[in-house]
C-alpha cells in the first residue's frame, strides 16, 4: 500500500461490499462511492509549513464487517475507559466504541421520552435514516481534499446525537473511542444536531493503546446549532505515537445560537487538525479554546477558522501550545468577517510556550475583514518560560523541573477547567502532566 496515497488500496467493489455487509441504505452507499471517486482525484490538504506527503493515512488494518452492537458491562471495558465514565456501573448518557464497534451505550430514559437520540452512527442510519441524512456531510465537505473524501468512503464508526426543539439536556453526553488492535484504523464521524431552543454538552474522547503501533485515525465532527440553541463541545484526542491523525471539526451556528469548543489535542503522533465555525445567523456566537503539547519528534498542524456571516456575531479564540524536545507544531488562526456582517466582534489569541531549543512552534494569526462596522483583533506570541515565575517558584524550594511543570500546567489550565466531566478533566490533566514531565 502506498503511504503517499498515490494509489488507494481498495476499489469500488470493496466499498460496495463494505456497505452491503452493514446493510446500509442506498443513499449512504452512494456517498461512500462518491467519496472513493473523489479520493482517487483530490490532492492531500496542504497545511502551511507542514509536509504530510509521506504520512501514513491509508496503510492500516481496516475491518468493516457487520456492525455488532454488543452490550458490555462497565467492568468489561478497558481500565482506561472505566476511569473516564466511572466504574460504578451506573454511567448514563454514554457511548463506548472499541476498535470502531459500539460495545456500550446508555441514555437516560427521561431523555429518550423527550425525543433525544444518542447512538452509534450505524444504528442511527438504520433506525433514523432520514434524520441522519439531513445532517450527514452538511456542514463538512466531502470534496474539501483527499482526506475528507477518504473519510466518506471508509467511515467505520461514529456517533449521532440529536436534541429536539426546546429540549435542555442537563447532564453531559459522552462518547469514548478506544483502539487496541495492531495497525488498526479508526474512521469515525460525529454528528451533533441541536434544534432551536435546545441545549446540550457533548464530550468525546479518543485514545489508543501502544499495542496499536502504526495506525491511522480519520475523524470528522459536524455540529449544527439551531436558533437560540446552545452547545458545548469538548474533546480530548490522545492517540499513541504510531497513529497518524487527521481531525476535522466543523460547525454552523444559527440565529442567536452559541457554541463553545473545548479541545485538548494531546496526540503523541503526527496530527493535522482543522476546526471551522460558521456564524451564519444574526447574533450567533462561538468561543473556542484549545490546548496542545508537542513532544519527541512529532509534527502537528492546527488550523482554526471562524467565519462571521450574520450581523452582531461574536467569536473568541484562545489557543495555547507547549513545545518540547524536537517537536514541530504550526498554529494557524483565521477570523473572516464577510461583507454585511456588521457589528461583528472577533478576537483571537495564540500563545506558544517553548521548552527546548530544538522545538519549533509557529503562531500565525490572520484577520480577513470585508466590513467596516466591526471589532476585530489578534495577539500571538512564542516564547520561553517566564524567568521571573521560574525564579519565584525555585526560591520557594521547588526544583527547576517541578517549577517548569507547574508553570506549564497553569498555562494550559483554561481549557482543562472547561471540560464538564470530572473523569475527562482528570484524564486531560494527567495527560498534560505526563507529556510535560
Amino acid at each position: 500500500m502506498s503511504t503517499q496515497l498515490q494509489t488507494l488500496p481498495f476499489g469500488a467493489d470493496d466499498i460496495a461490499r463494505f456497505s452491503a455487509e452493514r446493510n446500509e441504505p442506498e443513499w449512504f452507499a452512494a456517498i461512500r462511492l462518491k467519496g472513493l471517486g473523489l479520493a482517487e482525484k483530490l490532492p492531500l490538504p496542504k497545511p502551511e509549513k507542514t509536509r504530510i506527503d509521506d504520512w501514513n493515512f491509508t496503510d492500516f488494518n481496516y475491518h468493516c464487517g457487520p456492525e455488532e452492537n454488543q452490550t458490555a458491562l462497565v467492568h468489561d471495558l478497558p481500565a482506561s475507559v472505566r476511569r473516564l465514565i466511572g466504574e460504578d456501573g451506573k454511567a448514563e448518557n454514554i457511548l463506548v466504541h472499541k476498535n470502531g464497534r459500539s460495545v456500550y451505550s446508555s441514555l437516560a430514559q427521561n431523555l429518550k421520552d423527550k425525543g433525544v437520540i444518542f447512538t452509534d452512527l450505524a444504528t442511527a442510519i438504520k433506525e433514523h435514516g432520514e434524520l441522519v441524512k439531513r445532517y450527514y456531510f452538511k456542514t463538512a465537505e466531502i470534496n474539501k481534499h483527499k482526506l475528507t473524501a477518504l473519510h466518506a468512503a471508509l467511515v467505520n464508526g461514529g456517533a449521532f446525537l440529536y436534541i429536539p426543539k426546546n429540549v435542555v439536556v442537563e447532564k453531559p453526553v459522552q462518547a469514548v473511542y478506544f483502539q487496541d488492535i495492531p495497525s488498526s484504523g479508526l474512521v469515525a464521524h460525529t454528528i451533533v444536531a441541536a434544534e432551536a431552543g435546545s441545549a446540550v454538552t457533548y464530550v468525546e474522547n479518543y485514545l489508543s493503546d501502544d499495542s496499536v503501533g502504526n495506525g491511522a485515525a480519520n475523524l470528522i465532527g459536524e455540529v449544527t446549532v439551531g436558533d437560540n440553541a446552545h452547545v458545548s463541545f469538548g474533546a480530548v484526542d490522545h492517540f499513541s505515537a504510531g497513529v497518524v491523525t487527521y481531525v476535522g471539526r466543523r460547525a454552523e451556528v444559527k440565529k442567536d445560537g452559541s457554541l463553545q469548543w473545548a479541545l485538548g489535542q494531546i496526540n503523541d503522533g503526527n496530527t493535522v487538525s482543522e476546526n471551522s465555525t460558521n456564524l451564519e445567523g444574526d447574533g450567533a456566537s462561538a468561543d473556542t479554546k484549545a490546548v496542545s503539547i508537542g513532544s519527541g519528534t512529532q509534527k502537528q498542524n492546527f488550523d482554526n477558522y471562524i467565519r462571521h456571516v450574520g450581523k452582531a456575531t461574536v467569536s473568541r479564540l484562545l489557543v495555547r501550545g507547549v513545545q518540547k524536545d524536537a517537536s514541530n507544531s504550526i498554529f494557524n488562526a483565521r477570523t473572516k468577517i464577510e461583507h454585511g456582517a456588521s457589528q461583528a466582534d472577533g478576537e483571537q489569541t495564540q500563545r506558544v510556550l517553548m521548552l527546548s531549543d530544538q522545538a519549533r512552534g509557529d503562531a500565525n494569526p490572520i484577520l480577513l475583514i470585508d466590513e467596516y462596522d466591526v471589532i476585530a483583533g489578534h495577539a500571538a506570541s512564542v516564547g520561553r518560560v517566564d524567568p521571573e515565575q521560574l525564579y519565584y517558584l525555585m526560591s520557594r524550594g521547588i526544583s527547576k523541573e517541578a517549577a517548569e511543570k507547574l508553570i506549564v500546567e497553569g498555562f494550559l489550565e483554561p481549557v482543562v477547567n472547561l471540560l464538564p466531566v470530572e473523569g475527562v478533566k482528570r484524564q486531560l490533566a494527567e495527560l498534560i502532566e505526563r507529556k510535560v514531565g
